[in-house]
């Protein structure tokens, strides 16, 4: 199998497990790291997340795949301007993996949660069938470059966004890579998957913040309630431990389809309430037994 020099800007969670496995599964021989925050890029180096750490404006010297592992916020503003040093490097002769046209043949892709954005931050761009839109569905609620962890992404999906807008190589590359972690991909369009993220992942953590919020409201004056919390609470507000560097914007970004999901969830626990006040059993019943039908769907 080719191996790679991969560069992966955003040492966390995501960045860091996808660099873990990447060279353990012999996609990558080098892994490069670039981390802003000095504390993290110094956990990434002696854990050995990555070979080493360089500054973000040495990012693709050598690389042959950068990964952008940043919350969205940052993406959108890194990804035009990683397009502009490839650009850059292809017109001075730098750029080691140059075609004959001139063109640099390195492969950027991104791993955010909210796809539109990115698309069109990059949309026009010279340079833009370099860029492989993508979202591995895969990850913790837990953050920073201790919480990598082998074998994340195995058996999950990856969602490659507007492909057609790609190069057909940086495709190929992208789908090795995401084969080398063991995932399924799915091609959709970037606006069709940041309405279906929204009903399937971020209104779950937006219930989950709102959940925390609720008990905590009520810890105050009751400490019982959490000798009483079970399993079904811990697992229900487990995503409310999640890092709002990395939630903020992607609510932001992601704003309308979310205010949609957040309706459209109000109107389902109204229904409850307005049952549950009248004390309408048959309907709480019916309630949960459409409910229930989500057992179809995840096992």
């Amino acid at each position: 199998m080719k191996q790679y020099t991969v560069t992966v800007i955003g040492l966390g969670l995501i960045g860091g497990s996808m660099a873990v496995d990447l060279k353990r599964r012999g996609f990558a021989r080098e892994v490069i790291g670039v981390e802003a925050d000095p504390v993290n890029a110094a956990a990434a180096e002696k854990i050995g997340l990555v070979d080493r750490v360089v500054p973000y404006g040495d990012c693709l010297a050598g690389a042959d795949v950068v990964i952008l592992a940043v919350p969205v916020g940052e993406a959108v503003k890194m990804l035009p301007d990683i397009l502009d040093r490839l650009a850059s490097e292809a017109s001075s002769g730098s750029c080691e993996e140059s075609s004959g046209a001139g063109l640099c043949r390195k492969t950027v892709i991104d791993v955010c949660s909210v796809k539109a954005a990115l698309v069109k931050a990059a949309g026009g761009h010279p340079l833009r069938g370099r860029y492989v839109s993508t979202h591995p569905m895969a990850g913790t609620e837990y953050s920073g470059p201790w919480a990598a962890i082998s074998g994340m992404f195995d058996g999950k999906a990856c969602v490659i966004c507007d492909s057609g807008e790609s190069d057909r190589d940086a495709l190929e590359t992208v789908e090795k890579l995401y084969d080398v972690l063991n995932m399924r991909t799915i091609r959709m369009e970037a606006a069709n998957h940041d309405m279906h993220a929204a009903y399937v992942s971020h209104i779950s953590h937006v219930t989950s913040f709102a959940l925390a919020l609720t008990v905590l409201k009520q810890e105050r004056s009751d400490r019982h309630i959490f000798d009483l919390a079970s399993g079904g609470f811990s697992s229900t507000v487990r995503l409310a431990k999640s890092n709002s560097d990395m939630w903020v914007p992607i609510l932001s970004q992601n704003r309308d389809n979310i205010l949609d999901v957040i309706d459209t969830y109000m109107d389902e626990m109204k229904a409850f309430r307005d049952a549950i006040a009248a004390g309408d059993e048959a309907r709480i019943r019916e309630l949960i037994g459409e409910a229930n039908r989500i057992r179809r769907i995840i096992k």
